[in-house]
């Protein structure tokens, strides 16, 4: 397959060689590869932005998964930021809040975006819909955050994974953390270097995060989880912005990632065998979702 970058080095030299913008190199990729007018990508990336914008509205209004086990925590959280008195902030939480919406919406079968995937699907929409209310986008730079993010998630997907069954939780709301990282620097104005190094930054600090779904579902911990993953995301951003830099290359951290999935057990990989789903309660919740068929632990 012919493509302009493979992976980041290449991604951020062509950006800077052609004083370009990341989503400006990953639109004319999707074009070359595609072989679609920059208007119908630009038509399909727009619809994706529809479902995610509906879908934090959704979930903020307060949404409950059929199993009970999640739903009603994105309202607690904008109750919370509504008192004045968040520890952390009112963005960064705001962005927690708008990431669990969208998997509380996931959980109750919802339609969402998958970014990358749809168990690691709030950490994109829910932190662009934070910044929004400090950066003021335009319609079209909103569009451009995601170019951005699918830039350094078709670098992922093509040189490791955004799979929880072949890398863990690293591969899945790891790889969406580091991509929010990464667009949240170039909205903010930083350089495709400083969006590389966010990126970096964003995913060593989730290296080795395994994947354990109680019950087998997408539910618990996947929610909390997207919540630290966009708290991640805006953290590394701002150290990025700040001329931070990380010291391991991102293709290299990626590799990393990769290395650590392929040695990770298989019960710490979405198999709900190991981890929370193996704790007592976690069986115990197993054992009253599906009437006491429980999977055997390895």
């Amino acid at each position: 397959m012919e493509v302009l970058f493979h992976n980041v080095r290449e991604l951020v030299a062509l950006a800077e060689h052609e004083n370009k913008l990341i989503s400006e190199i990953m639109i004319e990729q999707e074009m070359l590869i595609t072989e679609r007018t920059r208007e119908e990508i630009m038509k399909q990336m727009t619809r994706n932005l529809t479902v995610m914008e509906e879908a934090v509205e959704r979930g903020l209004k307060g949404v409950h998964s059929v199993t009970g086990l999640t739903g009603g925590d994105a309202v607690l959280l904008q109750k919370y930021i509504a008192t004045g008195k968040s520890l952390a902030g009112d963005l960064l939480l705001d962005a927690v809040s708008k990431a669990v919406a969208t998997n509380e919406v996931n959980a109750a079968m919802g339609t969402i975006c998958a970014t990358p995937t749809a168990g690691s699907a709030g950490v994109v929409p829910g932190t662009l819909f934070a910044v929004k209310n400090k950066l003021k986008p335009t319609k079209e730079q909103m569009i451009r955050y995601l170019f951005t993010s699918g830039a350094f998630g078709f670098v992922v997907a093509n040189n490791a994974s955004i799979s929880g069954a072949a890398g863990g939780c690293q591969a899945e709301v790891g790889s969406a953390a580091a991509m929010a990282a990464a667009a949240i620097v170039e909205m903010a104005g930083g350089t495709p270097q400083q969006s590389a190094d966010a990126f970096s930054i964003s995913l060593k600090n989730m290296l080795g995060l395994v994947c354990d779904p109680v019950a087998g579902l997408v539910e618990v911990p996947c929610v909390k989880r997207n919540a630290m993953g966009a708290a991640n995301a805006i953290v590394a951003a701002d150290m990025a912005l700040a001329g931070v830099t990380s010291r391991i290359p991102t293709d290299e951290v990626i590799d990393a990632m990769y290395r650590i999935g392929r040695t990770m057990p298989s019960a710490l990989r979405e198999t709900g065998q190991g981890g929370l789903a193996a704790t007592p309660t976690g069986r115990a919740l197993e054992a009253k979702i599906f009437g006491g068929a429980v999977l055997q632990s390895e």
